[in-house]
């Protein structure tokens, strides 16, 4: 009996084989079919990666457009006046406010003139009493003249009558002097611009005192702002070109925000003397009518010095230019609507466009806006350029001379959506 017990066990674990195996089929099917909505969504996501990117574009244009030296430029005053006090005294009027525009000789100030009204009334009196001594001097000169001709006075008296008219004669010219000072005096109690211009903040006010002994106060700051001025450097070998073209007549200087904004046109003033030997720049300035008031003291710009003028040059919106690891770059769409990315080297060109010297031909199509979802070989789908890109692709062409041949349309007008 004890020996045939585990054939019988045998037969009973394998009747229980079937029951495992469908078990085991039913848990994977369970699994397949949770794991394929998972790769339908997998597929949708890569199906959405793989839809175009919407672009606005613009056309290379084939132009003439300016040589341009860039430069960052600072505003300076055409002339700038410190105010201060030439007499000593109480500030009794202030007629000037902080900001205030002001003509030349306008009056600012009034020092009470009482002081120097009687200094000078008594060198008037001086002179006068001295005037009165001369001319009885002169007359008696007149008679002791005669008398000595007549032998009634000896030659030293007369002599002595010569000596006292020359004595009187130099007190009234020091008298006249005297009267002159005080003159000068009682005029400078009252402080008048000597400029044109805007006053700053006025530092000290009605009811001080003023001039005293070691007392240099400055009374307000007067900057002449209508022309002004804009200084800036340029590397020196520049230096030789901008001396040939300002021979040839004045050159033409643009200031502009850094948003590529054109404040004001001017001319170039002056070239420094010398080249500043530790950035090895030389100094430049221009001066600006500035009638709108667009430049101000102390602001920083974006100033364009124009050159020979550039022929057949390929002209972008300066937007369609990126800035990589390796340097500047754009994107061109290609015929097949993929994008290329192409390293370009460039130089300005006014109306917020650049000159692209190597990287695009004239009539290749660059992405001005949309370039964040870009990467090379992706697809694009054009679209209008917004309004401000709109604006500054067509200014990139928009006043510049160019033969017939090599007349092109307007960057925007040509990326206003149209597929090829």
């Amino acid at each position: 009996m004890t020996q045939s017990a585990p054939p019988a066990r045998l037969v009973r674990n394998s009747s229980l084989q079937p029951l495992a195996l469908g078990l085991i089929l039913v848990l994977t099917l369970a699994v397949l079919l949770l794991t394929l909505p998972a790769c339908g969504r997998g597929d949708d996501k890569n199906a959405k990666g793989k839809r175009p990117v919407a672009v606005a574009v613009a056309v290379a244009a084939v132009k003439n457009v300016p040589v341009l030296v860039l430069a960052v430029g600072n505003v300076e005053a055409y002339a700038s006046v410190v105010i201060k006090p030439q007499v000593s005294g109480v500030i009794a009027k202030q007629l000037v406010r902080d900001g205030q525009d002001v003509v030349r000789d306008q009056p600012l100030f009034f020092i009470d003139p009482r002081t120097y009204k009687a200094a000078m009334q008594e060198a008037q009196a001086r002179m006068q009493k001295d005037q009165a001594q001369a001319k009885k001097a002169e007359d008696d000169l007149t008679r002791f003249q005669a008398l000595f001709e007549q032998g009634a006075v000896s030659r030293d008296q007369l002599e002595q009558m010569q000596t006292n008219v020359g004595t009187l004669r130099a007190s009234l010219a020091l008298d006249r002097a005297q009267v002159e000072q005080a003159r000068l005096q009682l005029e400078y109690a009252t402080i008048t611009a000597p400029i044109a211009g805007r006053v700053g903040q006025v530092l000290v006010h009605e009811g001080n005192v003023v001039g005293k002994s070691n007392d240099d106060r400055t009374l307000v700051v007067i900057n002449q702002i209508e022309p002004i001025f804009v200084s800036f450097s340029v590397p020196e070998r520049h230096l030789p070109e901008i001396q040939k073209q300002a021979a040839l007549g004045p050159l033409r200087v643009e200031a502009q925000t850094a948003e590529g904004v054109v404040l004001d046109t001017g001319q170039l003033a002056s070239i420094d003397n010398a080249v500043d030997k530790a950035t090895g720049t030389i100094r430049l300035k221009a001066v600006f009518a500035n009638k709108g008031r667009a430049l101000w003291p102390g602001q920083f710009v974006r100033a364009f010095l124009r050159l020979a003028e550039r022929e057949s040059a390929v002209v972008i919106p300066a937007q369609a230019v990126q800035t990589g690891v390796s340097g500047p770059y754009v994107f061109v769409v290609k015929d097949d609507l993929s994008v290329d990315m192409r390293p370009v080297t460039i130089s300005p060109a006014p109306d917020q466009a650049v000159v692209v010297d190597t990287g695009v031909a004239p009539g290749e199509k660059v992405v001005v806006d949309g370039q964040v979802m870009l990467v090379p070989g992706a697809k694009v789908e054009l679209k209008a350029a917004p309004a401000a890109q709109a604006n500054a692709s067509a200014n990139a062409t928009a006043g510049q001379t160019s033969t017939p041949a090599q007349a092109a349309p307007a960057p925007a007008a040509t990326s206003a959506g149209a597929k090829p």
